[in-house]
């Protein structure tokens, strides 16, 4: 009686180093992408509505009364705290780079940009208070 037998043999590699370290460095460069594309995206906001605020409170039209100009100038001074704020994630990623922790850095640049929606949210509030003001009028 004649059988065969067939042995399939297998070649086990040791892909875990150089796929792990690949995959991890992929999730780290997205993970950093991600939050600086966001402080970027936030920072630009914060500049274009800065200037808007700024060209108002130099040509302030004549008749805006003494309680315009202040909420402009607490409107500008409040998304001026925010584009700090928003801009302090890109400047600690140039300072730190060679991050020895990512959960650290995300947690900051989380807090950093949390802290700078507060102040823009309230300048946003005090534009269209202003606004609304002085249509009423």
């Amino acid at each position: 009686m004649n059988s065969i037998i067939i042995v399939d043999t297998y070649i086990l590699f040791d892909n875990n180093d150089d796929t792990t370290k690949r995959k991890e460095e992929d999730r780290l460069i997205q993970d950093y992408d991600t939050i600086l594309r966001e402080a970027a995206l936030l920072t630009t906001f914060a500049g274009i509505l800065f200037g808007f605020l700024l060209e108002i409170s130099i040509n302030t039209p004549d008749d805006f009364v003494l309680e315009d100009k202040i909420i402009f100038l607490l409107s500008l001074f409040s998304i001026t705290i925010s584009a700090s704020l928003f801009v302090i994630p890109v400047i600690y990623h140039h300072i730190q780079y060679p991050y020895k922790d990512l959960d650290k850095f995300k947690i900051r640049s989380h807090r950093f940009i949390i802290f700078g929606l507060i102040p823009a949210g309230i300048a946003l509030h005090y534009f269209l208070v202003s606004s609304l003001h002085s249509h009423l009028y």
